[in-house]
């Protein structure tokens, strides 16, 4: 998915062609990305639901998509990097996973950008692709997949990618509007892992969601805030530019420590719990 999005980019995204131009034929490479996607899940599903155990065929495969365990390697990486080389080595792991200028993260900066990418990512890579799968099969599984790398490789708004991009930032904001809120409860709800409370951290969450520049990473974040006390996002610098957002949970500490990235992991073993629970559940009742 990420070559083939790749080479379009080098392909069709032109800097001597006009904004609407690369807007437009963004908004068409994203058609094909997404008609290739679902013809080729809905010709997988069909030939593996016609075997005998297709059906569990295309649920293992459907797991491989499900991110919950690589999440939580990279995000444990960051907590074992301040224990096995201090400050320099974590900035390096958390640069795996946050777009961040990671020389400009103290202590505190590398934590906080660990544990909000915890928790977006949770949404992400875990609760949104499940959730099209359980709607829609491997056709809309592998549709949120490209979809999703396509809004990580070229949904950024920078000179390059704001108008080619435009599309597949859009598109996935409207994916993830159901799973992000999801996300957000199953946080709260895992909030006394950390001993934290479901009450405080979904009262956060409601109240702060909207300040987040993303319609839908506020709703995890904030709740993991509240989970941890910890304010959450607000300024941050990236490569090309600085963001100035307010705090989510503001009134919470914004010294995070690792021991904070500890406590977010419990809560993404509960939340995982908890998801995996409510889907047994259904199909149990279904």
């Amino acid at each position: 998915i990420g070559a083939a999005i790749a080479a379009l980019d080098r392909q069709f995204n032109r800097a001597d062609r006009s904004f609407g131009w690369r807007r437009g034929v963004g908004v068409l490479c994203l058609a094909g990305l997404v008609l290739t996607a679902a013809l080729i899940g809905a010709s997988l599903e069909l030939a593996l639901r016609s075997v005998e155990g297709g059906k569990l065929l295309v649920a293992l495969i459907a797991a491989t998509f499900l991110a919950q365990r690589s999440l939580y390697d990279h995000v444990a990486a960051v907590y074992d990097a301040f224990a096995d080389g201090g400050l320099e080595q974590a900035r390096r792991a958390v640069a795996m996973i946050v777009g961040r200028d990671p020389a400009a993260l103290d202590e505190a900066g590398v934590c906080r950008a660990a544990i909000e990418s915890c928790a977006e990512n949770f949404s992400d890579g875990v609760v949104a692709p499940a959730l099209w799968f359980a709607l829609l099969g491997l056709p809309g599984l592998l549709i949120y997949k490209v979809v999703n790398t396509a809004d990580s490789m070229i949904g950024h708004r920078t000179a390059r990618h704001e108008a080619f991009g435009w599309a597949a930032a859009r598109l996935d904001d409207v994916l993830n509007l159901v799973p992000a809120r999801l996300s957000g409860l199953l946080v709260g709800l895992a909030a006394p892992t950390a001993k934290g409370q479901v009450a405080s951290a979904l009262r956060i969450m409601v109240r702060d969601a909207r300040l987040h520049r993303s319609p839908n990473a506020g709703w995890p974040e904030s709740a993991m805030a509240g989970a941890l006390q910890l304010a959450l996002a607000g300024p941050r610098r990236y490569a090309e530019r600085t963001v100035d957002d307010p705090f989510l949970n503001a009134e919470g500490r914004k010294d995070a420590s690792p021991d904070d990235i500890r406590r977010a992991l419990r809560i993404l073993i509960a939340a995982s719990v908890l998801h995996a629970a409510a889907y047994a559940a259904l199909v149990v009742l279904i």
